[in-house]
């Protein structure tokens, strides 16, 4: 079984390097990000507090795997509620179980899995093969987050995004239980200047090199 893990903060690019990837090498994505966006997009949707940890456990455990609708989960919103929801101990907990075993058991007969988030190299799947670290400029992350979120039709504010964002990396970086980090193993890449392209054929690079050889032809023509 393969594993792949790619961490950094939001609009670093690792969501969309992880779904290429896996969609190249046949390999399931376990975006875990929206699972604490699942948890705190439920928890605003039903009035929890959330710094109610026992309520917060609660939702985690309902946690729909195959019935993640990023559409709906992409808010900055909800993505201050996910980082509240991540501080949590025993919501972690309740969510690290289920991340390990769809990376060690990858839906529908996959071989592999790739997993992007904030701690999938050091909490989740520490002894993972390969592992990437990706960042990218505040200024830059902002703008691809404000991108991303008018494709889909929703109102977006650069400065209020930025400084959102720039909330979120010091909540991120700053708490206690599974910090934002990079792996002492992890490959790092600033994405700042990068195109999607040059950033896969980074990251296939590395790949070519561990995978078996059997699969090396999914990682050739990435120029």
């Amino acid at each position: 079984m393969m594993i792949i893990t790619i961490d950094g903060p939001a609009g670093s690019g690792k969501g969309t390097l992880a779904r290429r990837l896996a969609e190249d090498l046949g390999f399931y994505h376990l975006d875990t990000g929206l699972l604490y966006r699942a948890v705190g997009y439920a928890a605003l949707e039903r009035g929890v507090d959330l710094g109610n940890e026992d309520a917060l456990v609660a939702l985690a455990a309902d946690v729909p795997l195959t019935q993640l609708n990023k559409t709906v989960l992409a808010g900055e919103v909800i993505g201050r509620a996910a980082s509240d929801v991540a501080k949590m101990p025993r919501v972690r907990v309740a969510l690290l179980d289920l991340q390990r075993r769809t990376a060690h058991r990858p839906p529908a007969g996959k071989q592999g899995c790739v997993l992007d988030g904030r701690d999938t190299g050091t909490i989740i799947c520490p002894d993972a093969p390969v592992k990437f670290f990706l960042t990218a400029c505040l200024h830059e992350r902002a703008s691809r987050r404000v991108a991303e979120l008018t494709s889909t039709g929703q109102p977006a504010d650069f400065d209020q995004i930025y400084q959102m964002l720039q909330a979120r990396d010091a909540q991120d970086a700053g708490r206690s239980v599974a910090p934002l980090r990079k792996a002492a193993d992890a490959h790092a890449l600033d994405t700042t200047h990068l195109t999607v392209e040059e950033i896969l054929f980074f990251a296939k690079t590395i790949v070519r090199d561990i995978m078996d050889p059997q699969r090396l032809d999914l990682c050739e023509g990435a120029a």
